[in-house]
């Protein structure tokens, strides 16, 4: 029986969703010494283009992901994480905030990943986004690979 994945947009401060975010964290620390925390310090609730999801399997918080503006029409995708792999966790995430993204007006999503992160890449490759120039606080990080993704339905 295919297990069903539910998406549901929260605060990403709610004490429910914690242990997520922190399961993410420490897993990018121990993977590329950095949990990534401080490039998602500075969301503001308030801000009605800002989306933060979780998954759920059941009653299990099993994924999340979320998108803040860039500027008007482009947003970036930030703490996507799935706890377990080859479930299809990520793929229902992303394709809930890409859906959403439109809905609010964006008309690109761009992210960063690590350039060690191969299987982030992959599978953001596979979900149709191509490499970008560095962009922001990444413009000279080596160890950092951006990606973009126009979500104009005509292209």
């Amino acid at each position: 029986m295919k297990e069903l994945i539910s998406i549901k947009i929260e605060n990403p401060d709610d004490e429910k969703v914690l242990a997520i975010t922190e399961e993410l964290s420490e897993n990018l620390y121990i993977r590329f010494g950095s949990d990534g925390k401080n490039s998602f310090q500075d969301w503001e609730n308030e801000n009605s283009k800002f989306v933060f999801v979780i998954a759920q399997i059941n009653t299990e918080i099993v994924g999340c992901g979320a998108i803040r503006p860039i500027d008007p029409t482009t947003g970036e995708v930030k703490r996507m994480y799935a706890k377990y792999p080859g479930k299809k966790i990520g793929q229902t995430i992303l394709d809930f905030l890409e859906n959403k993204a439109v809905n609010l007006g964006y008309a690109n999503l761009i992210l960063e990943t690590r350039v060690k992160n191969k299987s982030a890449f992959r599978f953001y490759q596979k979900q149709g986004y191509k490499i970008i120039p560095n962009y922001g606080k990444y413009t000279d990080r080596t160890e950092a690979i951006c990606l973009g993704k126009s979500l104009n339905q005509n292209s």
